[in-house]
């Protein structure tokens, strides 16, 4: 779903941006988790800093806190390369409780307040209550990051704000998430830097 060679320049420039802008790494993440997962007998579960376990192994999957929730699987299981498929996709709380039942093809970490979720062969945004905020129309979405989130519609990649309404319209090959004000974009093999509105600020078509 993700492409691993853009990845890799990304992220190695993202690191180089990282320096050069003197951002904070953890910037994403509001809060470091106290819960931590494990995995026992083939389910996860978590547990806090003194290894007692706080929530019981019982799901198929299960990612890490971010903003108070976490996102877990139950009844999915790996395919032959090990990526979890099937099953469904809902959201617990620090005790483990439900606090959005499980209903969702997939489910990703909250990010300003939203989540990327999928429905059917679509992904939109859902809020903390599990209202669904964007309805899912995408290819595919990555989280909000400084209010825009990266989607991607017939395999070119567009930023939307948190209503959902395109800003960027999708029509690079690549992109990555906006950090101090800049996502990275490739046109083809180019790569470039646009601001907010789209204007390349160093690039292909500066």
């Amino acid at each position: 779903m993700r492409k691993t060679g853009f990845l890799l320049v990304y992220m190695t420039i993202l690191s180089l941006t990282c320096v050069l802008f003197a951002c904070d790494r953890d910037k994403k993440t509001t809060q470091p988790s106290k819960l931590f997962r494990i995995i026992q007998n083939n389910k996860y579960g978590y547990i806090d800093r003194g290894e007692k376990i706080i929530i019981p192994p019982q799901f198929d999957h299960a990612d890490d806190f971010s903003e108070g929730l976490a996102s877990v699987n139950v009844g999915g299981s790996p395919d032959k390369n090990g990526v979890l498929s099937g099953g469904k996709w809902g959201y617990i709380d620090p005790i483990g409780k439900y606090v959005i039942n499980l209903q969702f093809n997939e489910a990703g970490h909250f990010s300003e307040g939203l989540a990327e979720v999928k429905i059917d062969e679509k992904y939109g945004f859902i809020d903390k209550t599990g209202k669904i905020v964007i309805p899912p129309q995408f290819d595919d979405v990555w989280p909000f990051s400084e209010g825009l989130a990266r989607v991607n519609i017939g395999k070119k990649y567009g930023f939307i704000d948190k209503t959902g309404k395109i800003v960027i319209t999708p029509h690079f090959d690549e992109a990555g998430d906006f950090l101090e004000g800049l996502a990275m974009v490739m046109i083809g093999d180019k790569l470039g830097y646009i601001d907010k509105t789209g204007k390349f600020i160093w690039g292909p078509a500066k």
